[in-house]
């Protein structure tokens, strides 16, 4: 790590954000890891539904689930 680095988390940690630099350091990890996981979640969302696309029925039955819903919120 740089010192400017090292200087920013410095800042952030005593803003009160972590305890300490490796509690900010395992929170950063565990964010980079989350996000590195949703994005291969994703990519094997789309990789599914490109090799097989839904269907007019699945799509026209999708959507009127979606209106049931948002006619039932109490708004």
């Amino acid at each position: 790590m740089s010192d400017e680095d090292v200087t920013r988390i410095d800042q952030l940690v005593s803003e009160g954000d972590h305890e300490n630099r490796t509690s900010f350091i395992v929170a950063a990890i565990n964010r980079l890891v989350d996000e590195l996981e949703a994005e291969r979640i994703d990519r094997a969302i789309v990789e599914g539904y490109t090799r097989v696309p839904q269907t007019a029925e699945e799509l026209r039955w999708a959507e009127a689930s979606g209106r049931r819903s948002i006619a039932d919120e109490p708004w």
